[in-house]
């Protein structure tokens, strides 16, 4: 069905300083408040190249109410282009509090921030979740809240830099598979962090498909809570960096202390999104498609080729799940294009496209990571703008009512 949908696109940030939110918005990744009046957002003055710990970005907050005007309320030295700064809301006070990551100015260890914007003139530090000799970052805040996931952003850094935090400090350097590293888990409201998969348990677990496991050294990207907050996907990696010969692309699921670990048996592409229950959305021979984590089978497809030419775009999935926006990347126009499909009736329409200019690959890539607001209704996305020189901004996708 084709969709009677209209969009309206806005522009709502602009220069001369850059403005993004980084990561894609699946898992409920929101860049909006409960009330939706505030958006989160960093303020950099360049995005020419990856940030060292003496390159702060703002942490701002744009007014709804108030023209998407900019304030400025802390300023973070845990950031990368593409994934930001990890931002969350937090579920159990979703209208004042957030989350993002950070790192000491002295001693280049990264740790994460809880924020309140409602505290003193122009917000407060709640808590700094500090851990020594594990300095880690969250990766991954629990939908329904009270947990974050932490990852060792200085091991990424050195191993996966789009995605890390250049020159932070790193205990494990040296080590291909360390028993003090892994995934970690920590308590909101009392600090308490538990390392709940290792690196030496995950290359166990990989050997006996991937023996070349031994020769890598492995990291670990994308821990995603499912909806209910009753299993954790994440996928290990290594030998990604240029040149290398060998490689390892894992996924793994397990439950939230650490039982039932799994290596899925399929791959579903590389940004996959948490669909209800055990299942995810992802890609598959270039469909769309909808994966059991638990039977570790295909159990349904979204759309066609026609509907969603890159089934590997940046996926995410409303809150109320109906509609899912895939954000697809055309390198030789070098522009980000959208499409919104409603799973109920199979409606789609697609955006026009967004100017990434010469941000189409590599450390420094400007990828669609589309991210929904609460009600379901628009997403934020980023562009270069027409204006302003081509700095890096923010635009809202709005779906319109459906026409008579």
């Amino acid at each position: 069905m084709t969709s009677e949908h209209k969009l309206k696109v806005q522009q709502v940030t602009w220069g001369p300083n850059h403005h993004f939110f980084g990561y894609i918005g699946h898992v409920q990744n929101i860049p909006w408040n409960l009330s939706e009046r505030y958006i989160l957002a960093l303020e950099s003055n360049f995005h020419d190249h990856l940030p060292s710990g003496h390159e702060p970005a703002g942490v701002v907050l744009i007014d709804t109410h108030d023209n998407y005007s900019v304030s400025l309320v802390d300023q973070s030295r845990g950031w990368n282009p593409q994934q930001g700064t990890m931002f969350y809301w937090n579920p159990e006070a979703q209208e004042n509090q957030f989350f993002f990551n950070d790192r000491d100015a002295v001693t280049n260890e990264v740790f994460c921030v809880l924020f309140d914007r409602s505290l003193g003139p122009d917000g407060e530090r709640v808590r700094e979740y500090r851990f020594q000799g594990r300095p880690i970052g969250n990766s991954g805040v629990a939908q329904q809240g009270g947990w974050f996931l932490g990852i060792n952003y200085g091991r990424l850094g050195r191993l996966r830099a789009v995605t890390g935090y250049h020159g932070a400090a790193d205990w494990t350097e040296g080590i291909k598979h360390p028993k003090d590293d892994g995934v970690f888990k920590v308590n909101v409201g009392t600090g308490e962090c538990d390392l709940l998969v290792s690196f030496n348990e995950l290359a166990e677990a990989i050997r006996p498909a991937d023996p070349q496991v031994d020769e890598l050294d492995l990291f670990i990207n994308h821990t995603l809570w499912s909806r209910d907050d009753t299993r954790i996907f994440f996928f290990v990696r290594g030998g990604w960096q240029e040149g290398a010969r060998k490689s390892i692309n894992a996924a793994f699921v397990m439950r939230p202390d650490g039982r039932e670990l799994t290596r899925l048996g399929t791959h579903i592409g590389g940004h996959p999104e948490w669909d209800f229950g055990g299942r995810m959305i992802g890609a598959l021979s270039g469909r769309q498609v909808v994966f059991d984590v638990d039977r570790q089978l295909v159990v349904g497809q979204l759309g066609d080729t026609k509907i969603f030419p890159d089934a590997q775009g940046d996926v995410a999935l409303s809150p109320e799940g109906d509609w899912l926006v895939n954000g697809h990347k055309d390198s030789q126009e070098a522009q980000n294009y959208f499409t919104f499909y409603r799973r109920s009736d199979g409606t789609h329409v697609r955006s026009p496209g967004f100017d990434i200019g010469s941000w189409v690959s590599g450390d420094l890539r400007q990828d669609p990571s589309p991210c929904w607001n609460r009600s379901g209704s628009k997403i934020l996305v980023p562009g270069l703008s027409a204006r302003d020189d081509h700095t890096r901004q923010l635009f809202l996708i709005s779906l319109l009512p459906d026409q008579p």
